[in-house]
This record gives C-alpha cells, sequence and structure tokens, in this order.
C-alpha cells in the first residue's frame, strides 16, 4: 500500500534560533521540515514533486526576502511563500499581499503560522493538480490528427456537423468520424466537456 505523502515546509531565516523554533512547531505537527540560512542554500537543494511551501524571512542578509521571491519566479520556481519579519511595516506588507502570498510579524502565534502553512499547501497541491489536468489535456490533444484538431477548433464554436462539412470541404459523415474520433481521443462526454477542455488548452502555455 502506498504511503501517504508528506508535504515540505522550507524555512529561510539567518536567524538560527528562529529556523530551529519553526522547524520544531512544523515538526510537531506531523509535517516534514527542512531549514536554510540563506536563499542560496534552497536554491542548491533539489526540489521534488511533493507539495511544499517556503516560510521566508523578509530581512536576509545577501537580499530581501521579496528580492528572493522575485528571483524564484524569474527562475520559473512556483511555490506559496509565508514571509515573516521582526521588522514589518506597512509599504513592505502591502508589497506582500500584492504578490497572494501571507505576511506575518515576528512574534507571531504559533497557530497562525500553522494555519498560513495549511493554506499554503493546500494553495501548492491545487495548482500542482491543475498543472497536471492541463499536462493531460495536452497529451490527448497532442494525439490528434490534423483534421480531427481542425474539426474540434470548429465543433467548440458551436458549428453543426454540416456546417463543419462546408467549412473543410469534406462530407458530413466524414465530419461526422473525425468528431466522435476526436471526442474519443479527448475523453470528452459532451460538447460542454471538449469547449471546457479547449478553453483550458487556450489559457494553456504550450510546450
Amino acid at each position: 500500500m502506498k504511503s501517504a505523502v508528506v508535504p515540505t515546509v522550507f524555512i529561510i531565516d539567518d536567524d538560527r534560533g528562529m529556523r530551529q523554533a519553526i522547524q520544531d512547531l512544523v515538526e510537531s505537527v506531523g509535517l516534514r521540515a527542512e531549514s536554510f540560512a540563506t536563499g542560496e542554500e534552497f536554491l542548491k537543494r533539489k526540489r521534488t514533486n511533493d507539495p511544499s511551501c517556503l516560510v521566508l524571512d523578509v530581512r536576509l542578509p545577501q537580499m530581501s526576502g521579496l528580492d528572493f521571491q522575485r528571483q524564484l519566479a524569474e527562475a520559473g520556481m512556483q511555490i506559496p511563500i509565508i514571509f515573516v519579519t521582526a521588522h514589518g511595516d506597512v509599504p513592505m506588507s502591502v508589497r506582500a499581499l500584492k504578490s497572494g502570498v501571507e505576511f506575518l510579524t515576528k512574534p507571531f502565534r504559533d497557530q497562525d503560522l500553522l494555519d498560513a502553512i495549511q493554506q499554503a499547501l493546500q494553495r501548492d497541491r491545487a495548482e500542482r493538480d491543475r498543472q497536471a489536468e492541463i499536462h493531460d489535456l495536452q497529451e490527448r490533444y497532442g494525439a490528434l490528427t490534423a483534421r480531427e484538431r481542425e474539426v474540434m477548433t470548429l465543433v467548440v464554436t458551436g458549428m453543426l456537423n454540416k456546417q463543419i462539412a462546408s467549412e473543410i470541404g469534406a462530407s458530413e459523415a466524414t465530419v461526422k468520424i473525425h468528431r466522435g474520433n476526436l471526442m474519443h481521443k479527448m475523453q470528452a462526454g459532451s460538447v460542454v466537456d471538449l469547449v471546457r477542455m479547449a478553453d483550458k488548452l487556450k489559457r494553456s502555455p504550450r510546450k
């Protein structure tokens, strides 16, 4: 029986005592924790595909936590971040919150941090599920022939078989065959399902 995946909470804080305190707190609720003194140490660590989040001190020696967040984004590393700082000021908080992350000021309640971590991990799970779904849809779409893709494009606009046949210069019977094949390959139970899939494919970057 496959064991349940235990999420990992990464901690970056130059204060050794704070790092250890957060790690002990995280591990006390059954989560895995890894701590680092600098962002550079974290970047050297090989990431897994398991759910995770990052507890990040805003004030780091080499660069600010916000600058490090920007560096992660530029490197294509998507991970939910919880900012913590002993020097919270309003502008910094606003910048963090606009980035869609949590912001806690030291000293904070243990439960507030644990709540923020659980919310961050849930966001990461949801994003991983979304990415997996998109990858699956791209795989299905890639299995379509050029003609099936052409028919799919017209089907999702609401065109009938007869209209599609006229548009591509084929018989209605041929269009029905292509339509049946593409619905099967895309695993679409209805045109509504196909439209939803096409929309997700359109909004996702092609690899």
